[in-house]
């Protein structure tokens, strides 16, 4: 059985890696032009499949070429597609990315039948949900279908890990449903209003959460790493250290691949350094699912330590 439901995005990247990311009104000439699928939603769920996990995608696309190259690949990749949505009334999300020479992105997305996920889409999927053991959430599809699912899914028992990206207001309704949460540093900030700056900001903004119903915080601070926070727990895992070349996708890697590690039984501790294994192979190659490891890749640099 499928341990591991993904709702979210799916989107076509269209990606440009130049010197620098330009300013406002500038036009900035020479790089390098890339198409990949995309989407949070269906990078996290590639993640989990390619790294081993079995994986059911809900998502929404449009009647289009781009929907439909975006679900061949998703097939290719081994993913359930079965629960796909085709909406005829709007194209399939599309996502413009720059990079610059230091890996750093900046991102617009159009989000097209995206948007058009609803809390009656969620319903067609429930039982679906109700069987499985971990629901992988992110912020690019319209909230009332992220809230409906999380209930579903908590008063089945199916483990809620939300992803909140990009970052939102969130309902102290939904933090309290939630197994686990996975906000970066801005995120963290704009949930908690804490300053987060470091390991210490990273452990109050954590707290905050935890205090308002969430069972479990990862806090993931790019190259510093991953803070690790509940009421039993409490640990700082370092990132490893590689040459960034584009981090588009890092942080969909790192939930895909925390999901595996979950659902193959490690302790959150285990799955949270296998996720930044997982995430510290991303960042060294270009695009979003073009980067995501293989599980042989992963295993060969997830080693336990001497």
């Amino acid at each position: 059985m499928e341990k591991i439901m993904v709702i979210g995005s799916s989107n076509t990247d269209l990606l440009i890696k130049t010197n620098r990311i330009p300013d406002p009104g500038e036009t900035v000439l020479g790089g390098t032009f890339m198409m990949n699928a995309g989407g949070k939603g269906a990078n996290q769920a590639v993640a989990v499949a390619r790294i081993g996990g079995g994986v059911k995608f809900v998502a929404k696309i449009g009647d289009d070429m781009f929907g439909q190259r975006s679900l061949e690949s998703y097939a290719r990749d081994g993913i359930d597609i079965s629960y796909i949505i085709k909406d005829g009334a709007a194209p399939s999300g599309m996502a413009l990315i720059t990079v610059d020479a230091a890996g750093e992105n900046c991102i617009v997305v159009a989000p097209g039948a995206n948007d058009r996920l609803t809390p009656a889409d969620i319903d067609a999927v429930a039982d679906a949900i109700r069987r499985s053991e971990y629901l992988l959430m992110q912020l690019e599809i319209p909230m009332p279908a992220v809230e409906y699912a999380a209930a579903i899914a908590r008063e089945a028992g199916t483990k809620v890990i939300l992803n909140p990206a990009p970052a939102a207001v969130l309902s102290d309704g939904l933090l309290s449903g939630l197994y686990m949460i996975t906000p970066n540093r801005s995120e963290s900030q704009l949930l908690t209003g804490v300053v987060v700056d470091g390991w210490e900001g990273a452990e109050r903004a954590a707290d905050v959460l935890l205090a308002r119903g969430v069972r479990n915080v990862v806090v993931t601070l790019g190259s510093l790493g991953a803070l690790v926070r509940s009421g039993e727990v409490s640990e700082r895992i370092p990132a490893h250290r590689v040459d960034a070349v584009d981090t588009t996708a890092a942080g969909d890697v790192f939930n895909g691949a925390l999901c595996v590690g979950l659902a193959e039984g490690r302790t959150l501790v285990e799955a949270v350094r296998f996720a930044t294994c997982a995430s510290a192979i991303s960042v060294a190659r270009m695009g979003a699912q073009s980067s995501i490891p293989t599980r042989a890749e992963l295993d060969s640099l997830d080693r336990p330590e001497p």
